[in-house]
């Protein structure tokens, strides 16, 4: 099994500014920051997130003034300011995860070392902190003993909709998996759940909690699950619990080479309300061991698909960070290794349509800027740019060959975000618009300056049909389709075209048939009949049933749109009529046969 963390002995040498082309988009890097180990940090592993002042704020798993950690403040334009270094008990230490803003503006994180609890190790299981945008820095909580708490959270924590931040736990828990927490922002701390471990359920979850919205967290265990493909410890699984701790295993990783395994990521629900993520290994991808990693689809239900594996060369291995979804729809990700370099940023579309966007070179030595291998996803920045860190490269060579890391800016097309005025779509002045009952097919075009700006259209709602144009480059059209609406209401759906909404609004409709004829007369020597059905709309279910025994229905009990019931009866041996009927989606046919002479 790879190891769950690689160290990192490449740099490389690069401008300050680089860019790359990519299918005719270009993608153009600056690093922001590069940081020197001690005082400002060493080993940036998580992502970044963007304060209502718009600046970015993350954490260094080393480095600083003890060697512990950091959390840091970097603006757009590279202004840097080391807001906090981690120290000695009661204080955490080798801060993981990333941050997250809570309502009451201040920043929110973990430690997975450190802190007052000493029952289990020396110097701590770890710590929930939080600090204010100018560096006032207060302790939360400190894990305690293992069975009895949890320690070593790896995830960055969420804030739910009562103000409660929910987290996860790589250990700790009454089975020693790890476990799901809820904190108050006075430091108050419950515990949700313990993993259980495989074959039923998942075991030491390495990432966060993301909300649904439906109001339940959703979530992922590097290890546990039913597959035995991984060994004993599992492929990993996906999981929701609810507020309260109500909790239900949604998915078990199947690994390698079917299915993706070990997944180290957060979830993103994306504008469809289905939930994307990547996996550390597994997938069809053979140029690595056990696969090289995955980006998968999964409905709240639990409904998995793979969209993309992984190869290594040329589209990257071993996903550790998030997905995000950029304002065309489309989501966006880094790997870890792989790729003609050291590491991949890359575009997938809601569908699976792939593209490689940025390599990152792989140039022994120490880098003169550039970063290599982010272990984190991007954060879409609101200035249409992306914002992400590597763990290692950089122009200090205080933390070895390898680097101390940085923090980096990724602009996507013509010198622009996904979000700037160069990748602005526009899908007319009509983004609505009103079918009758029937429906059918339509077509709504997609409008931007630049060939090299992508985008991606998704139904939002299930009786709207993308047909062809889920996904382009430069303007294009999306052509859609409606079925009949069989529903005596109207509906009202819309799509995600380019970032913007388009509504489809339909008529009521429900079903009516006629039939044809309205009666049958048969011989009493018997024979075979025939019952036209047609309804309004030519997607209007229908039964047909036979009331009397002496009437068979041979063919056309059901159908949808035009069809025929036929139907025999046998010889009639009685003097008299013979007198029975079918029921065709609730209207009576009679059939009605002479008697015997």
């Amino acid at each position: 099994m790879r190891t769950f963390r690689i160290p990192l002995v490449i740099a490389l040498a690069v401008a300050v500014a680089q860019t790359f082309t990519a299918h005719a988009q270009t993608v153009t890097e600056t690093v922001l920051h590069s940081f020197t180990g001690s005082p400002d940090g060493f080993d940036p592993v998580s992502g970044l997130v963007q304060g209502s002042d718009s600046n970015f704020y993350g954490t260094t798993r080393l480095g600083g003034t003890s060697d512990s950690g950091t959390v840091f403040r970097v603006g757009s334009d590279g202004t840097y300011t080391n807001l906090h270094s981690f120290g000695p008990s009661p204080d955490g230490t080798a801060p993981w995860a990333g941050l997250v803003q809570g309502t009451d503006s201040n920043f929110y994180g973990t430690t997975i070392s450190g802190g007052a609890g000493t029952n289990d190790v020396a110097h701590g299981v770890g710590t929930v902190f939080r600090i204010s945008p100018s560096g006032t820095y207060t302790s939360l909580y400190s894990f305690g003993t293992y069975h009895l708490d949890a320690g070593s959270p790896y995830g960055a924590l969420v804030q739910g909709t009562n103000g409660n931040f929910y987290g996860t736990t790589g250990a700790g828990g009454t089975n020693l998996n790890g476990t799901v927490f809820e904190i108050t922002p006075d430091g108050v701390e419950t515990i949700l759940y313990s993993f259980a471990g495989p074959p039923h359920d998942g075991a030491q979850p390495q990432a966060g909690l993301v909300l649904g919205s439906d109001g339940n967290f959703y979530g992922t265990t590097y290890f546990g699950g039913s597959s035995t493909n991984c060994g004993g410890p599992g492929c990993g699984t996906v999981f929701r619990i609810s507020p309260d701790g109500s909790y239900s295993n949604l998915y078990s990783f199947g690994g390698y080479p079917n299915d993706g395994s070990w997944p180290r990521a957060a979830l993103v629900e994306g504008s469809d309300g289905n939930f994307y993520g990547t996996t550390w290994a597994g997938g069809s991808g053979g140029a690595c061991e056990f696969g090289c990693g995955t980006v998968f689809q999964i409905t709240p239900e639990g409904i998995e698909t793979d969209l993309h594996s992984f190869h290594e060369n040329p589209d990257g291995a071993d996903l550790a960070g998030a997905l995000v979804q950029g304002s065309d729809s489309n989501f966006y990700g880094t790997t870890f290794g792989g790729g003609p370099g050291y590491g991949n940023v890359f575009r997938i579309s809601p569908s699976g349509a792939f593209t490689n966007l940025y390599a990152i070179p792989y140039v022994v030595g120490l880098g003169a800027a550039d970063g290599i291998g982010p272990e984190a996803g991007l954060v879409l920045g609101s200035d249409g740019d992306f914002y992400g860190t590597a763990a290692g490269g950089g122009t200090s060579a205080n933390c070895g060959a390898g680097g101390c890391g940085v923090v980096f800016k990724l602009a996507i097309g013509s010198g622009g975000g996904t979000g700037s005025t160069n990748c602005t779509f526009s899908i007319g002045t009509k983004t609505s618009i009103t079918l009758t009952a029937k429906g059918g097919s339509k077509t709504v075009s997609v409008k931007t300056k630049s060939a090299d700006c992508a985008w991606s259209a998704v139904s939002n709602d299930p009786f709207i049909t993308i047909t062809s144009g889920a996904s382009g480059t430069g303007s294009g059209k999306v052509v859609y389709s409606v079925p009949g609406n069989t529903n005596t209401t109207a509906l009202t759906g819309t799509m995600t075209i380019a970032g913007e909404t388009f509504t489809v609004n339909q008529a009521a409709g429900g079903c009516t048939f006629k039939l044809s004829p309205k009666a049958g007369k048969l011989k009493a020597t018997g024979g075979t009949g025939t019952i036209k059905v047609t309804p309004n709309l030519g997607d209007c279910d229908w039964t047909a049933v036979s009331n009397d025994s002496f009437i068979t229905i041979t063919s056309g009990a059901s159908g949808t749109g035009k069809g025929a019931v036929t139907y025999t009866v046998p010889a009639n041996t009685n003097t008299t009529v013979v007198v029975g009927s079918i029921t065709v989606d609730g209207q009576t046919f009679t059939v009605t046969q002479a008697g015997a002479k």
